[in-house]
């Protein structure tokens, strides 16, 4: 548990149960092509156990989205817990379904500067959103910029961006 100015971060624990199945009731519908009604605010990402090497799905939530970069950023509001958050670190690579694309990416781990700048940007666009985020997290924060980027920097951030070599067959014109 990172320490804040308000004392210990007190992460949520990940649902179980009938929680943790209506979690995963979007993995569902993106196995059956429904996943374009997420609009762009969620995405499908397909990694890799790091124990297991089986592959593992999720539903996140995009924080951001750069289309002239290829690239997405999501948040862990678990924390450096999460399992997702945890296979990454062990192999990066790993392909997201976006709408009804699907996208060879690689892993990012934003550094906590960067994660404050990216949760002000979040709260500037989806004010009510990032306060009950911040809330659900265990996070001070009481609404301002600089609230927010104090709570981004306890957020473990990752920014998923185009594989090497999805790039180069792209800039080949091997796609």
């Amino acid at each position: 548990m990172k320490p804040s100015a308000h004392g210990p971060v007190r992460r949520p624990k990940p649902p179980t149960g009938w929680k943790r199945s209506l979690a995963r009731l979007p993995i569902h519908m993106y196995r059956i092509g429904l996943g374009p009604l997420f609009g762009k605010r969620l995405m499908l990402l397909i990694h890799t156990g790091r124990f297991s090497g089986v592959t593992r799905k999720v539903i996140l939530e995009v924080v951001e989205h750069d289309p002239r970069a290829g690239s997405w950023t999501v948040a862990s509001g678990f924390g450096t817990r999460a399992q997702w958050y945890r296979n990454l670190r062990r192999t990066p690579q790993a392909t997201i379904q976006f709408g009804r694309r699907y996208h060879a990416v690689t892993a990012h781990f934003l550094p906590a500067e960067e994660g404050a700048r990216t949760m002000a940007r979040y709260a500037e666009a989806h004010p009510r959103t990032a306060q009950r985020l911040c809330a659900f997290m265990g996070l001070p924060s009481d609404g301002t910029p600089e609230g927010f980027r104090r709570a981004g920097e306890q957020i473990p951030f990752v920014r998923l961006e185009p594989s090497p070599a999805f790039r180069s067959a792209a800039q080949s014109g091997r796609r």
